[in-house]
This record gives C-alpha cells, structure tokens and sequence, in this order.
C-alpha cells in the first residue's frame, strides 16, 4: 500500500512512489533512427551501448571502455564508423563551391589529400568538422561529424545557383587504429599502402569491392580509414574480410575511444564545439585552418575576421581535474557540461569533455573558459554531479603534442 503525504496534492504523491531515475537508461531500437551498415556485424561483437549520430545508431562501447584503450594503444582495433554519412559535393563547380563552405583555402588541397576542416555559418559559428576528402577533380567527400550539413550545403547549392550537385552517396567508413594498423593494412592491400602519407588517400580494390583509404583516424595514433562503394550491398563482406586479416594481429572491435581523442586534445560535435562557437574560440586560429587572406570568400569570413580584429573573449584549455577517477565519457558518466567557477563562486565557463587517463592516471579535460582564465596554471573549481573538484588548466594535447605517433 503506497504511503499518504498529509497535505500533497496529485503530483507530490505521484512523486514519492517514482522509482527514482534509471543509471543508464537504454535507446530502444526501432526504424525512424538508420543503422549504420555496418551495425548487424557490429552488434555480433556484443555492443553494450549506444548513441545516436548523424540520426543513426551508433556503438559506444563493448562493455569495457578502458579495456578498448589498451587495446588501442598495444593492438589494432576496428571501429564501425558508418554514421559518419559522406556528403559528396560534384559537379563543374565542385570546388569553388566546396571552398565556399570552409574557412581553409582549398587550393592546398590536391586530389588524393585529405583535410580537417570547419564549415561555418555566416556568424562564424562551427557547423560541422568534417574530414574533407578530394577524391577527385571536381567531387569532394565530407566525411560528416554530427549535424545536418547536407541540407545546410543543398540550400546554399540551390539560392546561389551554383552548378554542382549535393547528395550522400551508398558509402560508409570503417576505422583502422591502432600500432598495430601497419601491419594489418599491409596484409589487406600490400606494402605499398604503408608509403601513403598523413592525411592522404588512395583509391583500391579489396576482394572484388571499391573502396578509399586515407591515413586519418580519431584517436592520434597510427590509424587508416577504409571507405566502401556500395555499403548497403557489400558491408557484411568488407567487415568479414578485415576481420579474419585482423586475427594474427590481435584485432578487437571497439567503439570510438574518447579518452585517446581527449588525450590528443581532439574536438567532439555537439559538446566541444557547436554553433554558438567559432573556430578562434577553439585555439584555430592558424592560417592554415581560418585563412583570411585566401583570394576567395568564405561563409563566415567577415565575423572572422571581426573576431581575430576584436579579440575574443574565451578560449578552449586542457584542464586537469582532481579527486577520484572519472569515467571514459563514452560510458556514461559525463552526460551534461560541468560548471566551472572561481574560488569565490564567480561563474568562469564549463568542462565540455572529461575522462579519466589510465596512462597518465590523472583526470583531464577540455574547457571553455574566459580569456582571464585561461592561462596555464589558473586554478577554479569545477561542479560535478558528485560534488566540486579542483580543476588546473595546463597544456594540450595532454599527449604527444607535436602528433608524431600518426604521421610516423
């Protein structure tokens, strides 16, 4: 019999017999969300959770995220990537067009090169990162990060009559990562795929099918990423075919490792950097990345250069968090933001991605921070759902600054 409050109304009652919230609450599978090519051969690896990205199921673990970090760091691991749609951009204009979207001058680009590269909205703010790929003369690839830029490119396409044509084509990447990748790679397509440089690709046939390599990865360290024509038809036999080559070489599945990419100081869509920050914000303000002198205009280049002319006001810095470990991020223990503030509660930003480093057995983080707090050594409390830590900002990448590692 469920207990009588004196004095409660309706809702009071019907709180005090809730349950109480659920640790790790499930994302229930059903047809409005996509699956990932890849996702039946990835579910026989027993994944244990999932998020969504791009509108798509996508792995977050197997069940022991700091196992998967040895994993990636000692072994090779395969990661099912196939939410990363691949927005092609064709056509005569295809580069003036492309070039268009992002602040960094693609005339440095060649086919057969890769770029990391923001697309920006005319207020400067971060629409996507994407990995942009010229496969070609005039077709581009952008191996899309978690936001709808293939509407936000069909309408400029559409209202600036530009002859190209934007669509997301049946092609869907697999990560390969891991010191071991050599090795593995060189069994799938033979030596010479170890003479391609960082940030470059390659066009093979692997058993019958179609497929793009590039030296990219989201982890700094030694990795490739395997681009398959024709996913829907052919991605059960690509992941079949990797995965026996995978075994002599100690191959595990695993899910994206974001302790290895908070170590490297790499950015995640949607916490670390969103609409409402811009690339000065976050420590991009290099030529090679926003470029204001290129001879060709840009979306957003004005409010950049307004920015870079002004100044802004806050800026991303590592931090180093104290207490007790915390979690990988990707198992669920940082879902929201942490406040941050001075010592004398004055509010001073807040921590957008945190874990706990085994190898350097210390919490670090990323955080957005006003300027006056942004200098290394500045120390501020930081507001966590299990209560205030000391935070101290100092250098990133927490870990092999210069990225030796993945160009080695």
């Amino acid at each position: 019999m469920s207990q009588t409050i004196p004095g409660s109304g309706p809702a009071q009652q019907a709180a005090a017999n809730l349950p109480g919230p659920v640790p790790h609450p499930g994302i229930t599978l059903y047809t409005r969300l996509r699956k990932s090519p890849y996702f039946w051969k990835s579910r026989e690896h027993g994944v244990a959770a999932y998020s969504v990205y791009n509108h798509t199921y996508h792995p977050r673990h197997y069940g022991d995220p700091a196992s998967e970090y040895w994993s990636l760091l000692n072994d090779v691991t395969m990661w099912d990537v196939g939410v990363e749609r691949q927005l092609q951009i064709s056509g005569p204009q295809a580069f003036d067009f492309t070039n268009m979207l992002t602040p960094r001058d693609l005339t440095k680009c060649q086919v057969g090169q890769c770029k990391y590269v923001f697309i920006t909205a005319p207020d400067g703010g971060i629409i996507n990162d994407p990995i942009l790929l010229r496969v070609a003369e005039d077709k581009f690839w952008l191996s899309l990060a978690d936001s709808d830029v293939h509407l936000w490119a069909m309408g400029l396409a559409h209202a600036g009559g530009w002859d190209v044509t934007v669509e997301e084509v049946d092609v869907a990447p697999v990560q390969i990562q891991g010191p071991k990748a050599k090795g593995l790679m060189s069994d799938l397509f033979g030596p010479q795929i170890l003479d391609m440089p960082y940030y470059h690709l390659q066009h093979h046939t692997l058993n019958g099918m179609d497929v793009v390599v590039s030296r990219t990865g989201y982890t700094g360290e030694v990795g490739y990423e395997i681009y398959l024509d024709n996913a829907t038809l052919n991605a059960g036999k690509l992941w079949d075919t990797i995965w026996e080559a995978g075994q002599p070489h100690d191959l595990r599945v695993i899910g994206p490792c974001h302790i290895r990419r908070i170590e490297a100081g790499m950015l995640a869509y949607g916490c670390d950097i969103t609409l409402n920050t811009n690339p000065l914000e976050v420590g991009y303000d290099y030529d090679w990345m926003v470029d204001l002198d290129q001879e060709s205009d840009f979306v957003g280049r004005e409010a950049l250069r307004k920015a870079r002319t002004e100044g802004i006001g806050r800026l991303m810095v590592g931090v180093e968090i104290g207490g007790d470990p915390l979690g990988s991020y990707n198992d669920g223990s940082m879902i929201e933001p942490f406040r941050v503030t001075t010592h004398g509660g004055v509010p001073a930003g807040e921590v957008t991605s945190a874990c706990h480093s085994p190898r350097l057995e210390r919490n670090i983080g990323l955080a957005m921070v006003p300027i006056a707090h942004s200098r290394l050594g500045t120390e501020f409390t930081i507001h966590t759902p299990d209560g205030e830590r000391q935070g101290t900002v100092v250098q990133k990448p927490f870990v092999d600054p210069t990225k030796a590692t993945p160009k080695d």
